[in-house]
């Protein structure tokens, strides 16, 4: 899994003649989704120290200067697939019903994923009533 495209570098040293390793790429497409320097040692079962020393060598290779640079600059090489996925190669529930096929026959779960989340938002919906609905007072008898 290694990449042998090279991505046109912007930055003053450019990138690298050696290719991104898989190891390098799975940090890489890790760090692409948003997980932090400690999610990516405990995913990859490394020290968290290790994880900025691989990072950096990984913005060595593709001449970049942080992290958006050189997730940027490895989805323009074809290293990474900038394109965002749910699972699969389909955007789940809504895409089903938009094409007018049945979510239930959906091998990926999208039926059960779409019924918790409405099971999640109704939760949440009664949350908010509970939470604003008002206080009652109590009676004040006259005498």
């Amino acid at each position: 899994m290694t990449a042998p495209a090279r991505p046109a570098s912007t930055s003053r040293r450019g990138p690298s003649s050696r290719p991104v390793t898989p190891h390098q790429l799975q940090a890489l497409s890790l760090a692409a989704s948003g997980a932090t320097h400690a999610a990516i040692a405990r995913r990859l079962g490394i020290d968290e120290k290790s994880v900025g020393k691989l990072m950096t060598e990984i913005f060595r290779k593709l001449g970049a200067t942080n992290m958006p640079h050189a997730v940027l600059l490895a989805c323009r090489a074809g290293i990474l697939d900038g394109r965002p996925r749910r699972h699969g190669d389909h955007a789940g529930y809504a895409a089903h019903v938009y094409r007018g096929e049945d979510p239930k026959q959906c091998p990926h779960g999208c039926w059960e994923g779409e019924l918790a989340y409405q099971r999640d938002r109704r939760q949440a919906k009664r949350g908010q009533e509970t939470a604003s609905a008002p206080l009652s007072r109590p009676e004040v008898r006259k005498t």
